[in-house]
């Protein structure tokens, strides 16, 4: 099948190698629909985007009393309907651009299996698989479909994410390969069995990149607010209207009008929509510097995060590496020139090379004329690889590659000189010879210890500012590393991170929960991890409360990414750790995480901000509702009133304080949080404003006395919801002023234009009652302001 998308590699297969399908084969399947054509996507559709803004409980609630308003008029007494009309419009525009970048970075990190077609390796999308497709497999690869082993080179599989078994599983030809499994270890080929929607890959792809709303506290706690408000509208509702039509015995549609005005300010219709649009602006924010967020609320859990787990390789160093001197150990019974042939060897014997052994490769490339008879390749979990070789002179032999500490008896003298060496933050292999065949279990046993290889790691040259940025928002950073401990912490020394200079060798760390939580908690460098380990001491931390990122790019890292409460994976890094992390580092940059965790800061700090702004809204419209049954008054607004008030006191302040900077990092119980702001501040306007409205009926009598008195009371909530305002937008900078002081002036302006005043029903009657809503207004600030003060020592965040 030719394709400009695919690619197909320069180097021929080796002998006796599948040679895959030919593309008359690949031509056939497709036609007859056995692809792997599951679609992927990393966003939803168009009509889905519109159809989740507009179908929502609450527009249907706004929508029917504003089809009510029409009905009844005046048309400035429907203007939340096209308040509605423009925040979803918003909504929609907003996750359309989030949609539009999504899309495209999707594809940017898009996994491209390796398939054998024609007798050529050939990479090309997972949509291109087609039924009987040999598939080849390597370190860190995921299968992405289902499949039959065809040829195995000391492959394993972990199988963790599908069956919960944390054990690689050895596989051999014939063996069944489960699709959403990944390599560890080795490397061979299969031929694929189940490809579409029969295969469990696609179910898992499809909901790894999906665009998802998935739980969050946020969203969570915005419903369960909701929700008591919808039960609180209907008998509200109930009350109003034969409050307004019986007992006042108001012509009906005044009645309907101030019924309707008492129920629109009661649903925080902004919120929802509001948080839907941070969220969205965030991930475009984030889109634009080449980081993929695979969920919505991923956003939020940056913001709680406390601790971040790092990998060392990948993240504080480079990938890269060199090899910085060759040491011939006393006793090896090998001159320098067969070592670096065995090296030389070695590299060849292994097709998919990790850094270190790229590094001997680039530095001992000459290993011609020796034979590998059989390899075994480098997991984490054992820490070296091996290799049988026949010489040039027909002697054969077995070489190890690996940590030193693994491969040499505790007390070993060579483990003294190594040590020294991991404390200039050199990593170290040994090279040893072994008598016993590389499948014995005892295969470490009585090695021969033959020359130390001494790599040099790059260091990333962002990494220090980025360890100092998380010490300065105090996010602990924790490295944690499968290398040497005391290399692992010379390497974090020389990044400054505090805790550096007491690295922890992992292997002597408790296995009870409890203990390793305290043991992390204490220190900064961990090396010699497991992976299981790396699970486990994610596990640890979220047991003591923490909220814990982790960073990774290797096989070894997929548990703990699955695991952590977000994982960052880099775009460079294997399939199988792209597909569990909910943010994906596109340009593999560490320097990315500190904008990453801002913007999550910026985006769940606002919002708990402004949501308060709303809630006392709604607050103080259940308490002025009930007032209003309880004492058999006219409700003293008109919708147009309260439209305005939002306006200027909630809609527009709220969307600039929603995108504004915010290093603060969020707390959790978001409802409690809010309300102990929102409910006394809502008391105290609602109870002022009502204050001030029973003063003005007493003060105005005659004709137009109705529209005087909720004059009156509209500049005393306006005032009121000023000052809340006011203390919502501390601490202040320069252009929190202009706005608070903006909406001020708008509102004067409605005063002073006459056609403003005649549209929205405005006008003061008189000297004694404005200034009397003022005095009111001023009491209730000094009240706020008490309150504001009570509850932050009463009930600290």
């Amino acid at each position: 099948m030719s394709d400009p998308a695919q690619t197909a590699t320069e180097e021929p297969l080796p002998p006796g190698a599948h040679p895959g399908l030919t593309a008359r084969e690949v031509a056939g399947r497709v036609a007859r629909g056995e692809v792997n054509d599951v679609p992927v996507r990393s966003s939803r559709s168009t009509a889905e985007i519109v159809r989740a803004n507009v179908l929502t409980r609450f527009n249907a609630i706004i929508g029917v009393l504003f089809l009510i308003i029409l009905a009844v008029g005046p048309l400035q007494d429907g203007l939340f309907g096209f308040v509605i009309i423009a925040n979803t419009a918003i909504g929609i525009i907003q996750e359309l651009r989030a949609k539009k970048t999504l899309d495209s970075l999707a594809v940017i990190g898009e996994a491209r299996p390796t398939v054998r077609r024609d007798g050529r390796p050939t990479a090309v999308p997972t949509g291109e698989i087609v039924l009987g497709d040999v598939i080849e497999l390597g370190p860190g690869d995921k299968c992405v479909v289902d499949g039959e082993v065809l040829e195995t080179d000391g492959l394993e599989i972990d199988e963790s994410l599908l069956t919960g078994e944390a054990d690689p599983v050895l596989k051999q030809a014939g063996d069944k390969v489960m699709s959403g499994s990944f390599v560890v270890a080795g490397g061979g080929a299969f031929a694929a069995t189940k490809v579409g929607r029969e295969a469990y890959a696609a179910q898992l792809a499809e909901e790894a990149s999906r665009f998802t709303l998935v739980h969050s506290e946020l969203r969570t706690g915005i419903s369960r607010i909701l929700k008591y408000v919808t039960w609180m509208m209907l008998p509200t509702a109930v009350g109003l209207i034969i409050s307004q039509l019986v007992v006042q015995e108001h012509d009906w549609r005044e009645a309907v009008r101030r019924m309707v005005a008492g129920i629109v300010p009661m649903v925080p219709e902004g919120l929802v929509l509001l948080t839907s649009v941070a969220f969205a602006i965030g991930v475009v924010r984030l889109g634009r510097k080449q980081c993929l967020v695979q969920e919505l609320p991923a956003i939020e859990g940056l913001a709680r995060v406390d601790v971040v787990c790092l990998d060392k390789t990948g993240t504080l160093t480079e990938g890269g590496m060199d090899v910085s001197e060759l040491r011939l150990l006393p006793g090896a019974r090998a001159d320098e020139p067969y070592v670096r042939q065995v090296l030389g060897a070695l590299g060849e014997s292994d097709p998919r090379p990790n850094a270190s052994l790229q590094a001997i490769i680039d530095a001992y490339p000459d290993g011609s004329g020796w034979r590998c008879t059989e390899s075994l390749p480098f997991s984490s979990a054992r820490k070296y690889s091996g290799a049988s070789f026949n010489n040039p002179d027909a002697e054969s032999s077995n070489w190890l590659l690996g940590a030193p500490d693994v491969l040499l008896p505790s007390g070993d003298a060579t483990l003294t000189e190594i040590e020294e060496l991991n404390a200039r933050g050199l990593r170290v292999l040994l090279l040893a010879r072994t008598e016993r065949e590389l499948d014995d279990p005892r295969v470490t046993d009585g090695v021969r210890p033959t020359a130390l290889v001494v790599l040099e790691q790059r260091l990333r040259s962002d990494a220090a500012d980025t360890l100092r940025y998380f010490a300065e928002q105090n996010v602990s950073a924790k490295v944690i590393s499968g290398d040497n401990a005391v290399s692992v912490g010379a390497v974090a020394a020389k990044l400054a991170l505090p805790g550096a200079g007491a690295p922890v060798d992992a292997r002597r760390l408790p296995a009870e929960q409890d203990a390793m939580g305290e043991a992390l908690d204490k220190g900064a460098v961990f090396g010699r991890v497991t992976p299981q380990q790396k699970r486990d001491m994610v596990g640890a931390l979220q047991s003591r409360g923490h909220a814990v990122a982790m960073t990774g790019d290797g096989v070894n890292d997929v548990l703990a990414l699955k695991d952590a409460d977000i994982g960052v994976s880099m775009g460079s890094g294997s399939e199988a750790t792209r597909a569990v992390a909910q943010i994906v580092l596109l340009n593999n940059s560490f320097a990315t995480l500190p904008s990453v965790v801002a913007e999550g800061r910026r985006v769940i700090g606002n919002i708990t901000r402004v949501a308060t702004l709303f809630l006392t809204k709604t607050v103080y419209s259940v308490l002025l509702a009930i007032l209003v049954v309880c004492t058999r008054v006219p409700y003293p607004f008109l919708p147009r009133h309260l439209t305005l008030l939002s306006t200027l006191t909630i809609g527009v302040p709220a969307f600039f304080l929603a995108l504004a900077p915010n290093r603060e990092r969020a707390r959790p119980h978001f409802v409690r949080r809010v309300m102990r702001y929102a409910v006394p501040a809502g008391l105290i306007a609602g109870a002022a404003t009502f204050a001030a409205y029973l003063l003005a009926r007493h003060h105005y009598s005659g004709p137009g006395a109705l529209d005087a008195e909720t004059s009156a009371a509209t500049l005393t909530l306006f005032l009121i919801s000023m000052w809340v305002l006011a203390i919502i937008a501390r601490p202040y900078t320069w252009w929190r002023v202009a706005l608070v002081a903006a909406m001020a002036a708008g509102f004067l302006v409605v005063l002073l234009t006459p056609w403003l005043q005649r549209f929205f029903a405005l006008k003061l009657v008189g000297t004694t009652m404005p200034w009397a809503a003022v005095a009111v207004a001023a009491a209730a600030a000094v009240a706020l302001e008490l309150s504001w003060r009570w509850v932050g020592r009463r009930f600290p965040a």
